[in-house]
């Protein structure tokens, strides 16, 4: 049984367990000082410069939609309607944004081509899933609009738990980066999908039993 009691206080933990890797990593510090970026320091042919001017706009825009989605999917957000509307485009447009970043970010992926693939693949989930959201929203469908942002935000939160199976796969595996990174991915995009699936799924039985019960009374 998913709880959404359960599942939110999940989600904030490591929304902001991540923010706050992100800017000790990679703000404090430099990007250079990371493990995954010092590595392609060793190629005298990359472009750090030009790459960090794509990449500290996809990290920002990036944590933007992860705090902002995990606060969205509150009630306490919808109990003001212009606020949530007006978070709701930043949301939109930081993935929006963001997702004109990834293909120059993902040539330069750690794991090569394969990790350049899963990304774009990323890239694309994230702007369908957001799009249709948007478009369903412009039609005043509120509750498929609600089911799409989930699932965008399914693939925002990608950037949590890539990080997660990442770390799994390396420490039980020992697959070489080409693998993992790749892999990674792949399993994050599909585990979140399944579980906001999952969720919706239920939801939606609940909704048709209390329906039915209301009908019987």
């Amino acid at each position: 049984m998913l709880k959404k009691k359960v599942i939110l206080p999940i989600i904030y933990v490591l929304a902001y367990l991540f923010t706050f890797y992100i800017v000790i990593q990679y703000i404090v510090f430099k990007p250079s000082q990371a493990g995954v970026v010092s590595s392609k320091l060793q190629d005298p042919n990359f472009p750090y410069a030009i790459w960090k001017l794509f990449f500290f706009p996809h990290i920002l825009l990036g944590v933007i939609a992860l705090l902002i989605g995990a606060y969205q999917l509150t009630n306490k957000s919808r109990q003001n309607r212009k606020v949530h509307r007006f978070l709701g485009r930043i949301y939109g447009l930081s993935i929006l944004l963001n997702v004109l970043v990834v293909p120059y970010i993902s040539l330069f992926a750690t794991g090569g081509f394969p990790s350049t693939i899963a990304f774009l693949v990323t890239d694309v989930c994230w702007l369908l899933t957001t799009a249709i959201a948007i478009v369903y929203i412009k039609r005043k469908n509120v509750a498929k609009h609600r089911e799409w942002m989930l699932r965008s935000y399914a693939i925002t939160f990608v950037f949590v738990t890539f990080r997660i199976f990442l770390l799994i796969i390396q420490v039980l595996l020992h697959a070489p980066l080409s693998v993992s990174f790749s892999l990674s991915v792949y399993l994050s995009i599909l585990l979140n999908l399944f579980i906001t699936q999952v969720y919706l799924n239920k939801r939606t039985r609940s909704v048709s039993v209390d329906k039915t019960i209301g009908k019987i009374y």
